[in-house]
């Protein structure tokens, strides 16, 4: 990776990663570390910087995409948690279980930007930094979808 050609986006923002010219499904963890290795020789210059008592907050954001792997038909979770103002941490997997429904599909990824909340929650109780209440704004257009059509 030292002589590797530096890239501006973590992860390549056009086109899916389905199958290879055999046929086969892309590695999409390899893929994914290889692109963020790239766009960390092009921003050694970046890095978090929150001054000796300053006081800020913990946001989780969290959206599905119901059926959005074209392999295997698996509903996507997405998130992203922001520390002050800046990004510590975001996620894009396919969900371990299919969803039968845009509403399961929202749950699912909740959980998953929940769960995360947790873990960054308890690594800032170790800088003595105690969080009480953290906001988790979700992508809610399926639950209203539900509401006014019930089935």
């Amino acid at each position: 990776m030292l002589h590797c050609k530096p890239i501006k986006t973590p992860i390549a923002s056009n086109g899916h990663l389905d199958f290879d010219e055999g046929g086969n499904p892309v590695d999409k963890t390899l893929y994914c570390s290889i692109s963020i290795l790239r766009y960390l020789k092009y921003t050694p210059y970046l890095g978090f910087w929150y001054p000796k008592g300053a006081r800020f907050q913990l946001v989780g954001y969290s959206d599905s995409d119901y059926t959005g792997c074209r392999i295997d038909i698996k509903s996507t979770s997405r998130g992203c948690h922001i520390l002050g103002r800046s990004l510590v941490s975001w996620m894009s997997k396919n969900q371990n279980s299919v969803a039968l429904s845009s509403v399961e599909a929202e749950y699912i990824a909740a959980g998953d930007c929940c769960a995360q909340i947790l873990y960054i929650k308890q690594t800032l109780i170790e800088y003595g930094v105690v969080l009480d209440k953290v906001p988790l704004l979700c992508d809610n257009k399926s639950a209203v979808k539900l509401a006014n059509n019930p089935v």
